[in-house]
């Protein structure tokens, strides 16, 4: 009888990851739907196409007018009263930028040429209007 075999105890030295890499996956996943929305503004502007294209500057002041009139500086959404002195802050910090200005396809152009001659009165010279580049085709 002594030839039974006895039970061997040992320790068990492995890690269980799979529940470390549901976690992962759960962040991974989560990541990948907010990061879109993060690097987007919310609000969605239809703007005007054309066929030319320039190259876009980091540093330029981008105004955002909306169909309902609202104006976005810079992705801030700015009170009517406070353009003015934002544009002029900008302008001061970055002189020779120009104000690039993006507005839907249904913005009324009143609101346009108005925020313009705001913009023009706190000291912005240079303008420019932005449009989604459509590819060119041959044929």
């Amino acid at each position: 009888m002594r030839n039974k075999k006895r039970a061997r105890t040992t320790i068990m030295s492995e890690i269980n990851i799979t529940p470390f890499t549901d976690v992962v996956l759960v962040l991974l996943i989560i990541f990948m739907i907010t990061t879109p929305m993060l690097l987007q503004p919310g609000i969605k502007v239809n703007l005007p196409s054309t066929q030319t294209q320039e190259d876009m500057d980091e540093t330029n002041i981008e105004v955002l007018i909306t169909k309902n009139g609202g104006v976005l500086i810079n992705g801030t959404q700015i009170h009517p009263s406070n353009i003015s002195a934002t544009i002029q802050n900008l302008v001061a910090k970055y002189p020779n930028k120009p104000v690039i200005v993006k507005g839907d396809k249904d913005v009324r152009y009143d609101d346009v040429i108005h925020f313009m001659d705001l913009a023009r009165q706190a000291g912005a010279s240079r303008f420019a209007l932005a449009v989604d580049v459509i590819p060119k085709t041959d044929g």
